[in-house]
């Protein structure tokens, strides 16, 4: 199994065994269950699709998913959040069988997937890290976008300038990093560094490709 779902808990930090302190991020990895299997000769690819056991969630599963569980997964309790992931032979993980946290260890390599925390509306100094104008002798030009484009050519603004505008609440990917701790019995693991998102956000977290 090359992966799971989880949820941000929050950051700490910890003791190594060499006495050196790290950040870590808590991640609340599964339980997840097993609802599909994707098969080469139907679908053209060997997967499993999990969803992640919450628990609220049977009570806010929308109705067509409910019945995508009635016919992929009849007797399974429904989830609200689905993935795929590929693996070798959809036949070795049964439907209603669950995926935990063990199916990672220490010191792995993983890559995690997320969406950021929305800012909102931003300026083009906040959003893209521009210096701004001089903030002396009434310049009024301390955090003002200057020119966008000529009027006479090309008389328009190109496309992907970088301007105020939506900042973050985007999907974001952090690659290889380290697993520091699995927590088995809490069905916790505790990844070095920060990963995308606030506290609550759902995550997709991978075994890192070798």
């Amino acid at each position: 199994m090359s992966g799971i779902l989880g949820v941000k808990v929050g950051m700490t930090q910890i003791f190594q065994e060499n006495g050196l302190l790290v950040p870590v991020t808590v991640i609340k990895a599964g339980p997840c269950v097993v609802t599909q299997h994707k098969t080469k000769a139907k679908d053209g690819y060997d997967a499993i699709q999990v969803g992640l056991v919450e628990a609220k969630g049977p009570k806010k599963v929308t109705k067509p998913l409910r019945g995508h569980f009635e016919k992929t997964a009849k007797g399974t309790p429904p989830t609200r959040l689905l993935k795929e992931f590929r693996v070798e032979s959809a036949a070795d993980f049964p439907i209603g069988s669950l995926v935990l946290a063990n199916i990672f260890s220490s010191n792995e390599l993983v890559t995690i997937t997320g969406k950021s925390k929305g800012r909102g509306f931003a300026g083009f100094v906040k959003r893209h890290g521009f210096g701004g104008g001089r903030a002396t002798h009434g310049s009024m030009f301390h955090r003002a976008p200057g020119s966008i484009g000529a009027s006479a050519f090309p008389s328009r603004v190109f496309k992907g300038s970088r301007m105020a505008g939506h900042m973050g609440n985007k999907n974001c990917t952090v690659k290889n990093l380290r697993i520091v701790k699995v927590d088995e019995n809490a069905g916790v693991i505790l990844v070095r560094g920060a990963v995308p998102g606030a506290n609550g956000t759902y995550l997709v977290i991978k075994k890192a490709s070798s």
